[in-house]
């Protein structure tokens, strides 16, 4: 068995300072045992730019393609435990929330997010599945809208979240109600409104509006909005602005949308380390 001692023969740990740390992502969401969604999103669309994840899983599910069968949202104090434990061993760059499962652990993200102030947080509101199911109830979705919205730098919903967390429905009147709840960032993506593109449009708290079209892909994808997020938030840990982030994000998910693997019979799942796979015969990039 190979020793662990350092090559002074001591088995104490260096000491290190917060700048000698590389920062990290941490992440918090659900396990998606099919691994189109989730915390196994995050990690992959993290590695993807070079940035080392770190997981804390908020609630297990039942679902593969098809769909979500079943939540068991964890125990808020396990989560909390956790969440301190990364923040005080490691140098998170940014924080990214995913799906929640229950009211408590709202509350204790809430708290978290208070204590961290500088702490960029990026929040992909899960409510409902790829497939459609809803797994958010109206007290979640209330303590979201009221109290965890304003303690995030960015919002990333889909267009019936944006209307859900609202009670708008057109796109510039949700955004700016949900700017309004204190986020100075809204991301909402067009992947739900007809149209041969896709039109994504970020709003900032200043007015400032930025809009990008991207070619539809054909089919229906797991996990896509986990990847965009975590996208993101990892490409504001590696130090790029905000919009910029947004930006490449963008970008890299529809790359990995159109590389998309059939892993099950139902939703493609992202193909987020296409990088490894080599070139691919077609347009790398949307025309």
């Amino acid at each position: 068995m190979m020793s662990t001692a350092t090559s002074t023969g001591s088995s104490t740990p260096a000491v290190t300072t917060p700048a000698d740390l590389r920062p990290v992502l941490l992440c918090v969401g659900g396990h998606d045992p099919s691994g189109g969604a989730g915390i196994q999103a995050d990690a992959e669309a993290a590695r993807a730019v070079g940035v080392h994840a770190c997981s804390v899983i908020s609630c297990l599910t039942d679902q593969d393609t098809c769909g979500v069968v079943r939540l068991w949202p964890q125990g808020p104090q396990s989560i909390e435990d956790q969440c301190r434990r990364v923040l005080t061993d490691s140098r998170v760059g940014a924080l990214k929330i995913g799906l929640l499962g229950s009211l408590r652990v709202v509350r204790v993200l809430c708290a978290l997010t208070t204590e961290q102030p500088r702490l960029p947080v990026i929040l992909d509101p899960v409510l409902a599945s790829g497939a459609g199911q809803q797994v958010a109830d109206a007290a979640l979705v209330d303590q979201l809208r009221n109290n965890l919205l304003e303690r995030c730098t960015l919002v990333t919903p889909n267009l019936p979240e944006a209307r859900l967390l609202s009670g708008f429905r057109e796109p510039d009147d949700c955004a700016r109600q949900l700017l309004q709840s204190g986020c100075p960032w809204v991301l909402i993506t067009g992947t739900h409104a007809p149209g041969d593109a896709v039109i994504n449009r970020l709003y900032g708290r200043d007015d400032s509006r930025r809009e990008w079209a991207w070619p539809r892909l054909d089919g229906s994808y797991h996990g896509s909005g986990c990847t965009l997020a975590s996208a993101v938030a990892a490409r504001i840990v590696r130090g790029l602005d905000l919009e910029d982030a947004v930006a490449e994000a963008q970008s890299y998910t529809w790359q990995s949308l159109n590389r998309a693997l059939r892993t099950g019979h139902c939703q493609l799942t992202p193909n987020r380390l296409f990088a490894l796979d080599g070139p691919l015969d077609g347009p790398e990039v949307p025309p």
